[in-house]
């Protein structure tokens, strides 16, 4: 608190010291005019001149204006190349996130689109118990299997054992 108190106190100063400068500087640079005892045409006169020097100095100051203004442009373009050659951009380090498919494509999709990632919602559905009639299960020797379709007679089995079900 004793700091800000000091720091308040020397602000307060500068502002009196600045004050106090300005004045200074203005009284220097301006003389009081005198307009009394003065004819209308002299008026008219001192009024032109005034008016001539506000002219300049306002086009003195739009000039610096601008050469400030194209130096502080040219200071922010210089500042953006020392940072793209000094390389201060890193990349960060990447961590791994779990995020679901649907909270993936809102994120690419934006909220306005509800999109539902249900992948099995387009499969055929099949019974397990029809594929299990279709297929009679046939338990013997497959020694005995393997010798009838053994030769051409053993083709000529499977060759109408394949024809007869179409056939139906």
């Amino acid at each position: 608190s004793l700091m800000l108190a000091k720091a308040k106190e020397e602000w307060e100063q500068e502002i009196v010291d600045k004050q106090a400068e300005k004045e200074r500087y203005l009284s220097e640079r301006i003389t009081p005019l005198h307009t009394s005892g003065l004819s209308l045409s002299q008026l008219q006169d001192l009024c032109r001149e005034l008016h001539e020097k506000v002219e300049i100095v306002d086009e003195e100051r739009y000039d610096i204006e601008a050469k400030c203004n194209h130096n502080t442009r040219e200071i922010k373009d210089l500042k953006i190349k020392v940072l793209d050659l000094r390389g201060k951009f890193k990349r960060p380090p990447l961590r791994r996130v779990r995020v679901s498919a649907d909270a993936m494509l809102r994120a690419l999709l934006g909220s306005k689109h509800k999109v539902s990632m249900d992948l099995r919602a387009n499969l055929k559905s099949v019974k397990k118990e029809d594929t299990e009639k279709e297929r009679p299960v046939e338990v013997g020797d497959w020694r005995k299997n393997v010798e009838a379709m053994s030769g051409m007679e053993g083709r000529k089995k499977m060759f109408d054992a394949a024809k007869s079900p179409t056939g139906q």
